[in-house]
């Protein structure tokens, strides 16, 4: 039997959590929107004025809203408009690769308040974790925030992030990558929640929200440097498999000369060195290089690079048979030279396939992994400052 003591407790709870849901409806809409002013919520929500009035006073009092100005209208009063306050809270993004370490602070709007382009010359995995935690800390002091405000941090990592042993597998360009621990050290001496993600898989959600992937259904972006990979983007929710794996695309096979090769060695930065090199030309060669000749209408560099977009047109082909997606996003290294490939691949895909979905360079350049980290630590930052607030 349920006592008058437990009704209330309940009727409380039940109120609480309804007054919770409106401040959560609102702030969301807010950040959709930018800026508005009561009566335009009340209107765009469905809520009573009163408890728009009521949702606002607690958010504002929370700090998640601000006053940003005065809206006059052709009739009736001036009405004040309010907006999230930028400044709740922070997060923090950060791409590790072979040869580069990028760190990022954002506000909750996505604004980057600092960053780091860093050298990465560790040749151990400690001293690469250690790069990555100095450099952290000094892009936030640089920022001049506070290091409660920084909520959250998310690191991109070439491979796959294993969760339950607390390591990265098939980073096979970063040796020592793999070791158990790593991620756990840099998280305890960072000093705040850090979630690990593919590169190739936050590079597709950088694009999708802040470049070439705006408003697409289902895309996949292609990143071609050092190695290979995928991110699949499905309505704006990344598809990462049962294991977190989908998307190694490197690893399908390809057939090679005297025996089975799998398609990263056929398709990356250094398969085009390789090519160029059989095709006669010499010296220090990297895949810039190569592009950069293949401007110059160099022969050898010309066909190295045709032959790239060729084998490109076949990975596009296999993607667009399994998964049908609206657009595909070449970057990466390869993919920034994306103008001397997209003719090639495109006229083999007519070649190759009646799937043909729309090609396109990335937008972000060697941004997007980064800003895919920072786009992803901002959803579960805007999440913890919400849930934080001081209950209404």
């Amino acid at each position: 039997m349920t006592t008058s003591s437990e009704e209330g407790a309940e009727q409380r709870w039940n109120r609480q959590r309804l007054r919770s849901a409106n401040e959560r409806l609102l702030l969301d809409r807010l950040r959709a929107v930018g800026s508005a002013s009561r009566a335009q919520l009340a209107r765009e929500t469905g809520l009573s004025k009163p408890t728009v009035s009521s949702a606002l006073a607690a958010l504002e009092k929370a700090g998640l809203v601000r006053e940003v100005g005065t809206h006059t209208p052709e009739r009736g009063r001036v009405a004040v408009l309010y907006a999230p306050d930028p400044a709740a809270g922070y997060a923090l993004g950060i791409d590790i690769g072979r040869d580069w370490l990028r760190v990022a602070l954002a506000d909750l709007d996505g604004s980057v308040v600092a960053r780091a382009d860093v050298r990465n010359r560790a040749r151990t995995s400690a001293t690469m974790a250690d790069l990555v935690v100095s450099t952290a800390h000094r892009v936030v002091a640089d920022s001049g925030v506070d290091r409660d405000r920084v909520i959250q941090a998310v690191v991109a990592t070439p491979g796959v992030y294993d969760s339950r042993n607390h390591r990265v597998r098939y980073a096979v360009n970063l040796p020592g990558w793999g070791r158990a621990g790593l991620f756990d050290r840099m998280r305890e001496q960072l000093g705040l929640p850090l979630a690990v993600h593919n590169d190739a898989n936050l590079a597709a959600l950088g694009e999708y929200a802040f470049g070439a992937g705006v408003g697409s259904r289902l895309f996949v972006y292609v990143m071609i440097g050092t190695g290979l990979g995928m991110g699949v983007v499905h309505e704006g929710r990344l598809f990462t498999g049962a294991h977190g794996a989908a998307g190694e695309i490197g690893f399908l096979p390809w057939p090679g000369r005297h025996k089975p090769d799998v398609l990263e060695d056929a398709v990356s930065g250094e398969a085009v060195v390789a090519a160029a090199r059989a095709l006669g030309m010499t010296g220090p060669l990297t895949a810039k290089d190569v592009f950069d000749a293949a401007r110059r209408d160099d022969p050898a560099a010309t066909t190295a690079v045709r032959q790239e977009g060729e084998r490109l047109a076949h990975t596009v082909a296999a993607v667009a048979a399994v998964l049908d997606p609206d657009l595909v996003v070449l970057g990466g290294g390869v993919g920034h030279s994306a103008d001397l490939l997209l003719r090639t691949v495109r006229d083999t895909l007519k070649s190759l396939t009646p799937l043909r979905p729309k090609v396109a360079p990335s937008a972000l350049g060697e941004d997007a992994i980064l800003l895919g980290a920072v786009a992803t630590a901002l959803d579960t930052a805007r999440d913890v400052v919400f849930e934080r607030r001081a209950p209404g």
